[in-house]
């Protein structure tokens, strides 16, 4: 584990990660945990977050997992309570867990449009809302979401989608001004276009567009996300309130 000094370090610290059984959300406990945090690994699928949590303690590192659907209010508040009375602490929240249901305007359905702002919007409220009054007892914490790029510039036959990670972008700038009085920041990381399974679920042919529009020329790592949740989560951006950061090759230029 890294020492005390390391301005990277989260050493004594812990870490409540969403959508953590695969992809960007895997490669952030991965992450925090390397940094020293003690995880708590939430997903809906039991089998691959308990996995990701035993590699987490394999490595040395001190992790649980639990399989929560992260729309269900109550659940989340008892994954909360768990990790509370595990260590006592809340540090870094990661608003990760999210699902995308492509349609144009015309077809896209009721019930499409509510699960994704379920999950991608209303979800991340409940978890901000639950670990707040640990982080504001405290004095300190760090609240980071999962925007996304196409947040900022639109996206064909995304509207929820697109709706969601923008609602993101609005709810991180009003609890930056809400709870930075209390010590606590509140950030989003938008990704472009990442090797995750959510990103196997575009068409290739769309995958192949969007990849000749990155100057990157190439598609993201999970990891390279997640170093930017790392840095965020660290004591280097205690300055950092309300920011907006694309990893995304520069897709938006």
């Amino acid at each position: 584990m890294p020492s005390s000094a390391d301005p990277l370090s989260l050493h004594g610290r812990v870490a409540f990660v969403t959508g953590a059984g695969r992809g960007i959300g895997a490669a952030t406990a991965r992450a925090l945990a390397g940094a020293g945090a003690a995880v708590m690994a939430l997903d809906r699928e039991a089998p691959t977050v308990d996995a990701v949590a035993a590699e987490l303690r394999a490595a040395g590192a001190e992790a649980e997992s639990a399989a929560v659907d992260v729309t269900d209010d109550g659940a989340v508040r008892a994954a909360v309570e768990r990790t509370m009375a595990r260590w006592g602490r809340l540090d870094v929240l990661v608003n990760n867990a999210g699902i995308v249901r492509d349609a144009t305007l015309a077809k896209v359905s009721d019930a499409d449009w509510a699960l994704t702002l379920d999950v991608n919007l209303r979800a991340a409220m409940a978890c901000a809302r639950a670990v707040v009054p640990h982080m504001r007892a405290a004095g300190r914490g760090r609240i980071l979401s999962a925007s996304s790029v196409v947040a900022r510039s639109g996206n064909f036959g995304q509207s929820a989608y697109v709706a969601s990670k923008a609602g993101i972008i609005g709810l991180t700038r009003v609890w930056a001004r809400e709870l930075g009085p209390h010590g606590i920041t509140a950030n989003a990381v938008a990704p472009g276009f990442i090797d995750t399974p959510m990103l196997e679920s575009i068409p290739a042919v769309y995958r192949e567009q969007a990849v000749a529009r990155i100057p990157a020329g190439r598609t993201g790592r999970p990891e390279e996300v997640a170093a930017v949740y790392l840095f965020l989560a660290s004591d280097l951006a205690a300055f950092m309130n309300g920011a907006v950061v694309g990893v995304d090759g520069g897709q938006l230029l």
